[in-house]
């Protein structure tokens, strides 16, 4: 397997740093790292296998001679920059919502779509939002075994979903509370999210949706390339540090008991069931963080379904920041090489 020349674009950031990680951990073939961040970070140095290696700055002139780009910026630079990338013969995987929803750029999870990964003609391939990873992992092999209808999703994000300032606002809000002290203004979140919850992330749309929940629905359609699937979802930011959960109720359209799914997702790819209940082991963010799995557990009917109707409901946790954004884009560029 012959080497890459890999660029990560926004390499300083809480993703970039994560997928800096996972080439690492992965043994991806990089035979020249190329780390790209805004004209402040600079000169800055970073570890790779025990090198230091020098941030550049992010412009279209440092993705000469590039093979494959990672992106971890926002939305703008992406639009900005990457084609910029892809033009000069580089394939980009990107994390950023800018992409995902173009037609002609594939949207991919790998333990469901991954044939997708090669049919990329604008050289640009989008990463899809973390929530929507975590919720699909484990509902996609149960799709396959019962054909999937509906998804009512309630999603307990982290505040490191909002990158490194949200990580550093907790943090702060949590010392100061414990200190006696008033929070003030809270920023990136509307309100205090130390010992709250804030039931919206994204911006509200006319619908009364926000822009997060509407990911769920849109995106999963073009993953799972199920175009009449039906979402409805409410997303909730949380007072953890890390690792996302979701609670899910699916409705399927031939019947699935909790031990057949249980069976089902202990073979599925990027899943650990942990269902338990005797022992009181179910997911937790706690013990999904810092890792790669998709943990599964508290399945059961779904006692409100009426007569006739298939559905199941569970929990899941996954590391955003991992599986939720950087592992997924490094997977998707392991079918590049």
């Amino acid at each position: 397997m012959s080497g890459k020349v890999v660029a990560i674009l926004g390499a300083t950031g809480v993703v970039g740093t994560q997928m800096l990680q996972c080439l690492e951990e992965r043994n991806f073939p990089v035979s020249r790292l190329v780390p790209l961040a805004s004209a402040r970070s600079r000169g800055k140095l970073i570890d790779f296998h025990g090198e230091k290696v020098t941030v550049q700055e992010a412009t279209p002139e440092a993705f000469e001679g590039v093979d494959i780009v990672l992106g971890a910026a926002g939305d703008a630079q992406a639009k900005q920059l990457l084609p910029e990338a892809a033009a000069r013969g580089a394939v980009c995987v990107d994390n950023s919502h800018a992409f995902r929803l173009d037609a002609d750029v594939p949207l991919v999870v790998p333990e469901i779509n991954p044939e997708d990964i090669q049919n990329h003609p604008r050289n640009i391939i989008a990463n899809p939002n973390c929530a929507t990873i975590i919720g699909l992992v484990p509902t996609w092999p149960l799709h396959q075994a019962a054909g999937l209808r509906r998804m009512i999703v309630s999603t307990y994000q982290a505040a490191s979903g909002a990158g490194m300032p949200g990580l550093r606002e907790l943090e702060r809000e949590t010392k100061v509370l414990a200190d006696g002290g008033e929070v003030g203004d809270s920023d990136p979140f509307a309100y205090q999210l130390a010992y709250n919850l804030i039931p919206q992330i994204g911006g509200f749309k006319d619908d009364g949706y926000t822009s997060e929940e509407l990911k769920m629905q849109n995106e999963g359609r073009k993953i799972m390339h199920l175009p009449d699937c039906r979402f409805n979802c409410t997303c909730v930011r949380v007072p953890i540090v890390r690792s996302h959960s979701e609670s899910i109720t699916c409705e399927f359209d031939r019947p699935i008991s909790p031990d057949e799914a249980r069976e089902v997702l202990a073979g599925a790819p990027g899943v650990k069931v942990v269902d338990d209940p005797a022992s009181l082991a179910y997911p937790m963010p706690l013990d999904s963080s810092d890792q790669d799995l998709v943990y599964v557990g508290r399945i059961r009917r779904d006692l409100s379904a009426p007569d006739g109707v298939n559905a199941l409901t569970f929990f899941c946790c996954g590391d955003q920041i991992r599986k939720g954004a950087a592992t997924n884009a490094v997977q998707i560029a392991e079918y590049l090489v």
